[in-house]
């Protein structure tokens, strides 16, 4: 019999090959009980990221959130997923919480928020923070020139 740890450790194995469907049928054979677990919900997050399920990416993240909120990732998963069903205030507001949360917040957490307040058309706020972004990781630069979000911010844009 397989434990439910190998179980989880599969189905991230299977995420880190983008194999969702096959995630998802790993994770099938743990219990109900196994499936609320801390060590469950990351995997069951990023199959659900992975196959862009963008309803049930909020309800598994706040789950996540609830039960650590110093973990990075849920937050920007959660705020990514309202993003993308077009709840970008919703999308700002959480990752602002989460950056809060956070000890040491990522680049990654300044940037998608310089994308959530160009969106909303805050561009002072937003070019605010890619600054900070572009601080701390140059390289940045290359993905801002070009990621759609920050349209807005272009005609004024010096790279």
């Amino acid at each position: 019999m397989i434990s439910a740890r190998k179980h989880i450790d599969y189905t991230l194995g299977f995420i880190s090959l983008g194999l969702g469907t096959a995630a998802r049928e790993e994770l099938a054979h743990l219990s109900p009980a196994e499936l609320l677990h801390a060590d469950t919900l990351p995997a069951r997050l990023e199959i659900a990221m992975l196959e862009e399920v963008w309803d049930e990416v909020p309800l598994l993240a706040h789950q996540a959130t609830e039960l650590d909120p110093k973990q990075e990732r849920p937050w920007i998963a959660w705020a990514y997923a309202l993003r993308e069903q077009q709840q970008v205030s919703a999308a700002r507001d959480v990752l602002l919480r989460g950056e809060s949360a956070l000890a040491q917040p990522s680049a990654l957490v300044s940037y998608n928020l310089a994308c959530y307040y160009c969106l909303l058309g805050d561009l002072p706020e937003a070019m605010r923070r890619l600054k900070t972004v572009f601080a701390r990781e140059p390289a940045w630069r290359a993905e801002a020139a070009t990621d759609p979000d920050l349209a807005a911010l272009r005609p004024d844009y010096k790279g």
